[in-house]
């Protein structure tokens, strides 16, 4: 009965983030209006040469930053998942990831590291990168990113375990606030297996160092 109450849980963690409301074309609209008045409130002229399609420019791209709102994990999986007959870890390191910081809307990017013991299922290997970037591509905290890409993956396969570790740089604090240039943050899930076996847990951690020069 517990394990069916966490998978409950975690599939509802993953599937309550809020989609986009209304048309791509008037939520575009009415972002440039927005920067624009951001544009004014800092003292600038939205009509002098460099900034007359800043607006326009931004609102393009804070809606690709954001795009993940419009992408559905669950989905995503549920058309990626074989069966096999294996059941040693799988690993997906060194992915690249970039996002928003929901605290002040600035970046954060680093590396995600992604794996799990299968059992009776994997999911197509390409689809891990692509699952990291649609929560990703939301307002984030480091915290939740970690815990949601885990969530996903325990809720589409049900394997004997999943680990996620983000290691991460946040603009947030190298370019405001404490201006600490070289500091990063890593954050880790542990699900089943790697969170009650010790030697699963250290195997993990020690395949994504392995190779890996000091900082990233």
């Amino acid at each position: 009965m517990k394990g069916d109450q966490v998978k409950s849980a975690a599939a509802k963690r993953v599937m309550s983030m809020p989609k986009r409301s209304g048309s791509a074309e008037t939520a575009e609209a009415e972002l440039e209006k927005a920067y624009r008045t951001v544009l004014e409130q800092i003292g600038e002229n939205p009509q002098r040469d460099g900034l007359v399609r800043t607006p326009e420019r931004t609102a393009k791209a804070i809606q690709f930053l954001t795009r993940g709102y419009n992408e559905d994990p669950s989905q995503l999986l549920r058309g990626a998942l074989f069966e096999v007959d294996y059941d040693e870890m799988v690993i997906v390191k060194d992915i690249e990831m970039f996002s928003l910081c929901e605290h002040h809307m600035l970046p954060f990017f680093g590396k995600v590291h992604v794996a799990y013991l299968p059992k009776g299922k994997v999911i197509g290997l390409s689809k891990i990168p692509r699952l990291v970037d649609i929560f990703a591509r939301r307002l984030q905290v480091q915290e939740r990113l970690t815990k949601q890409i885990g969530d996903a993956i325990q809720e589409a396969i049900e394997p004997l375990g999943v680990g996620v570790v983000i290691e991460a740089r946040h603009l947030c604090m190298m370019m405001r606030g404490v201006e600490k240039q070289h500091s990063a943050t890593v954050t880790s899930s542990m699900l089943g297996d790697f969170r009650n076996e010790h030697q699963t847990r250290e195997e993990f951690l020690s395949l994504i160092r392995s190779g890996k020069p000091n900082g990233f």
